[in-house]
Formats: structure tokens, sequence, C-alpha cells
């Protein structure tokens, strides 16, 4: 099978870095985004930033799929840690992903739960999982985790929704765009992986540092998901 690989990020500073790396790539403008296409290593790839929300990033993956032919997805950025063991600067390189705001637990659902869908929340590839987790150790001197990635259209940054989170879901990290994408994947039965830099605690604790994290752990998932492509067999 030829391999192609869609690389979504939320954010400029979560893509720019591979977009670089695609070196004379081709540019299409779909859907109010502009898909970058060439090839990093000897792996075909298309590079986009979907800007953030769970609307923007299912539509994303959905042209990724529908149009380019990607035979992969990888989401990438930055998450908020919900767990004490995940600190700033660690990665989580999610097992599945949940939308921790779907709530219709009047008509029976369990919270997360999507009516109509057996799934409760969107599995990760396993091989891609292993991928990801193999490029985190080749780049980066950080802590890497696996677990569940929470994604909602809100910005996650007060103690109580952070616990509720955690105990509602047992999720790793929490962010804006993951779990949008798993389920556009499995729905199109396409393998996805996510891989999250943890820029914050999740609970306003270190808002004054934000953007300097920020920037730390999105070149760090760049560096990873490049490592993932130029090393793929």
């Amino acid at each position: 099978m030829t391999v192609k690989v869609g690389v979504i990020g939320a954010m400029d500073v979560e893509v720019e870095a591979l977009c670089r790396a695609l070196g004379d790539a081709r540019v299409t403008t779909c859907a109010n985004m502009d898909f970058h296409e060439g090839v990093v290593g000897s792996t075909p790839a298309v590079v986009v930033r979907c800007n953030v929300g769970m609307v923007n990033a299912a539509a994303c993956a959905q042209v990724l799929i529908g149009r380019f032919g990607v035979t992969h997805v990888v989401n990438t950025g930055v998450a908020g840690s919900l767990d004490a063991a995940i600190d700033i600067g660690d990665v989580v390189v999610a097992t599945d992903a949940v939308n921790h705001l779907m709530d219709v637990c009047n008509l029976g659902y369990a919270p997360g739960q999507t009516p109509g869908l057996d799934a409760l929340a969107f599995p990760c590839d396993a091989r891609l999982r292993e991928r990801l987790a193999d490029a985190v150790r080749a780049t980066c001197r950080v802590g890497v985790h696996e677990g569940r990635v929470a994604s909602g259209d809100r910005f996650v940054r007060d103690a109580e929704e952070k616990a509720r989170i955690r105990a509602a879901f047992d999720a790793a990290c929490c962010e804006m765009e993951g779990a949008a994408i798993a389920q556009a994947c499995w729905l199109g039965g396409v393998p996805c992986g996510i891989v999250r830099a943890i820029s914050d605690k999740a609970d306003g604790s270190d808002a004054v540092d934000y953007p300097v994290f920020e920037a730390r752990a999105a070149a760090d998932c760049a560096a990873i998901v490049r490592q993932l492509l130029e090393s793929w067999e």
C-alpha cells in the first residue's frame, strides 16, 4: 500500500516547521484551509492547519480523507495535563479520544457518548501509536505517556473543570480537536494517531508563562512528527 500521511495542527506554531520540511510543496486551499502536499524524508504527506475547535478539526480530517486520499492521519499539537504525573514538557501519545462535552445522559447515553454510535471514545491505531512513541524517544528527552485524550470546544483553565474531566473519563490530557479527528477517522476507516506535548496544567496556575510553554511544546511535537515521517518504513 502506498502511504500518504495527513498531519493536522490547530495553530501555525504547530505546523510551520512541518510545512518547511515539505520543501517545494503544492498548496491547495479548501474549506478555508491551506493543505501543503509534498514529501518528508521519503514519505508523502499533507500538512494543514485546521484552526481551533472540533468542527474545524472534523472538517479538516474529512477533506484529507475524501479529497487527498490519505492513508493515515496524525494530529499534533499542545494540550493541558489532567494527570499530576504528566508534567509540562512531557508528551502524551493517545490511546483513544473522547468528547468530554458531549452530554445526552438524559436519553440514556453515557457521558461523552455520541447518540447513534456505539463507541464512547474513538481508538487510535496501535501501530501508529508505537511509531509515535518511538519518534518521541528518538527526538525528545522528555517523559512519554500513553493515555486518553479528552477534547471539547472549551479551553480548560480551572481546577473544578479539570477534576470533572479526569474523574469522568480517566483522561491524561485535554485539548480542542483530537476527538473530532479521531471520530472522523473512525467513521472513515482511516488509522489515526494523536501526539500532544503538555504546555500547561489545565487549571490556570501557569497562565503567565503559557505562551513560552506553548511554543516549546509545539516545537517538540513538530520534531516528533517529522521524525515519524522521516523514519517511516
